[in-house]
């Protein structure tokens, strides 16, 4: 079988950890195009992969038609990029959260199906192997129902990660459109969902800007969700995490309490109210400091390859992105918001 021809929009700290390594790596790929408004960005990893460089997206689509593309664009750009994208023919990857709206991420689908081609969001917190023991250990019943919960993601900041530090337009609402929620948050709207097999049904959100100074966009929220089935938590997401960052969900059920991630070497510890402890080392997990593969990559090439739509769907992104907007929605008001 010819290999996928792909190309990667945007250059920056996603692409240069996640995106292009793990496109290289995978045998069904070639990479065939880069766009970056920073042209030397995109002529980097042309002249690496032998590849075409472009500061016009649409240029790039019109002129390369590449199989499938990743987005991984500010966030405002999301939207735009991918439905240009899935118009040209290509399957679209796009980084999270999809899109800056319900109505641009309703948009992005409608595209794709339109156009008869995938559209996946990386959420990879639902590939990395302790979510995943996780969600198997809960699947054998031996905790019980789940009652409460607590996930949180916090780092010091996107200044050490993007490669344009402080200057990055994580910083820049009108790009950005939100800060730690955006990048941190809905992550963990996704995680939550997926691992008890649930949706959330209220939000009450408390979000604001707390230490980054000379932005508008936010560095702190905490939030307090009811699942449809009655179980309650909270959602935590920090940019201001300066002693080291935080990745962790504890699960507090009938039957006893799961720890995911808050141990350094043990990354499942289950302990039932029997008296019973369960430790359990699956890998760590990625952060971005140390890298591990996402699976995200490769996942959407599978999915691509075996014509099997994936199951990180653009409506998946869509409803984990809701709630991250439905907690705006209630620091905006002052109330408790329905989905």
């Amino acid at each position: 079988m010819s290999k996928l021809r792909v190309a990667v929009i945007g250059c920056g700290a996603i692409s240069k950890h996640r995106h292009i390594p793990e496109y290289a790596a995978n045998p069904h790929v070639e990479l065939v195009a880069f766009c970056d408004p920073v042209k030397e960005r995109a002529e980097h990893y042309a002249g690496q992969y032998g590849a075409k460089a472009y500061t016009d997206y649409e240029t790039l689509l019109r002129e390369v038609k590449p199989d499938a593309v990743s987005v991984c664009t500010p966030n405002a750009l999301h939207a735009p990029v991918s439905i240009a994208a899935a118009k040209a023919g290509a399957h679209v990857l796009v980084e999270k959260p999809m899109a800056a709206t319900e109505e641009e991420a309703l948009a992005m689908i409608e595209a794709a199906k339109a156009n008869g081609v995938y559209l996946m969001v990386g959420h990879n917190q639902r590939l990395m192997p302790h979510h995943m023991k996780a969600k198997q250990i809960l699947s054998t019943g031996v905790l019980g129902k789940v009652l409460t919960f607590r996930t949180s993601f916090g780092h010091p900041g996107p200044e050490g990660w993007s490669v344009d530090g402080r200057e990055s337009w994580f910083f820049r609402k009108d790009e950005a459109i939100m800060g730690a929620m955006g990048d941190l948050g809905v992550h963990k709207s996704d995680l939550i969902r997926w691992l008890l097999d649930d949706e959330v049904a209220d939000v009450a959100g408390f979000i604001g800007t707390l230490d980054k100074a000379g932005t508008d966009v936010d560095d702190n929220a905490a939030c307090v969700l009811r699942m449809k089935s009655g179980i309650i938590g909270t959602l935590v997401a920090s940019w201001t995490y300066y002693q080291g960052g935080d990745n962790s969900t504890v699960l507090w059920c009938e039957n006893g309490i799961m720890k995911i991630d808050t141990h350094p070497d043990d990354q499942i510890i289950v302990e039932l109210r029997n008296g019973s402890i369960e430790r359990h080392k699956v890998g760590a997990i990625a952060t971005n400091e140390k890298q591990t593969v996402s699976g995200v990559i490769d996942a959407f090439v599978e999915s691509i390859v075996t014509k099997t739509p994936p199951s990180i769907s653009g409506e998946e992104g869509m409803r984990s992105l809701k709630v991250i907007l439905a907690a705006f929605e209630s620091q905006a008001t002052g109330q408790v918001v329905r989905l």
